[in-house]
């Protein structure tokens, strides 16, 4: 695990001009089920110590039947990761597979190519100020295009994830195996949808627990995320 480490974060320390872009969104579909997982999974949490990258864990239901259930998997993941694949024209989902801001795919735990996408999207000029405010019944989300009108419409979504989470695994062909998992998606809901034009500000719900929160800003249709904030 060191030897991917080391790779991704030498790519990423490279100089990049300052960009007020917010985090770089990756996806990854996966499962305690699938014995391809764990590498992908392991390097996922490694991205969790970034402030510069919000990793997110979309566990799958689709693996269920080979001997054991994911505890964490939500049906409606397994919806997010075929409309991507319906956007990008192909027939199949598949894990371990990691999605950069809601557009590249990357297969497995493909360390370098996934490090040279998060450089590229850090590199990329911000389309749309995103906030996380304080108000006086709890914080809210304000939106403004930055320069031009950005095209609509746009899905204003919610992720709440917690941190981390530690599994053992008994049955299927993860068996004997104790894995932790970083960001582990509970819940997704769609705050409201934005036209990328008129100032728009939005409530938000206060955490509970140790459970995380993040604003995603994204084409409606499963298309590219364009600006993303933790909820602090």
């Amino acid at each position: 695990m060191a030897g991917i480490a080391a790779a991704i974060w030498a790519v990423l320390a490279a100089p990049v001009a300052a960009q007020d872009t917010g985090p770089v969104v990756v996806e990854l579909f996966t499962s305690q089920g699938c014995s391809s997982c764990p590498p992908a999974d392991a390097l996922l949490r490694e991205l969790a110590a970034r402030d510069d990258v919000l990793p997110l864990a979309l566990h799958v239901d689709y693996w269920d039947y080979i001997g054991w259930a994911d505890s964490f998997a939500i049906p409606a993941h397994t919806e997010r990761q075929r409309g991507y694949a319906r956007t990008a024209g192909r027939d199949m989902v598949f894990t371990p597979q990691m999605i950069v801001m809601g557009q590249q795919s990357v297969v497995g735990a493909r360390s370098m190519k996934l490090a040279e996408l998060i450089l590229q999207h850090m590199q990329h000029p911000p389309v749309i100020s995103l906030s996380i405010v304080d108000g006086g019944a709890g914080p809210g989300v304000e939106l403004r295009p930055v320069g031009a009108p950005v095209a609509g419409p746009l899905d204003v979504l919610v992720v709440r994830y917690a941190p981390l989470r530690r599994v053992e695994i008994t049955r299927g062909e993860n068996a004997g195996r104790t894995l932790d998992y970083a960001n582990v998606v509970e819940g997704w809901e769609r705050l409201g949808q934005w036209d990328g034009a008129t100032p728009l500000r939005l409530e938000l719900e206060a955490l509970t627990g140790d459970q995380r929160a993040a604003v995603l800003v994204q084409r409606a249709g499963h298309g590219p995320i364009l600006a993303a904030a933790r909820v602090k």
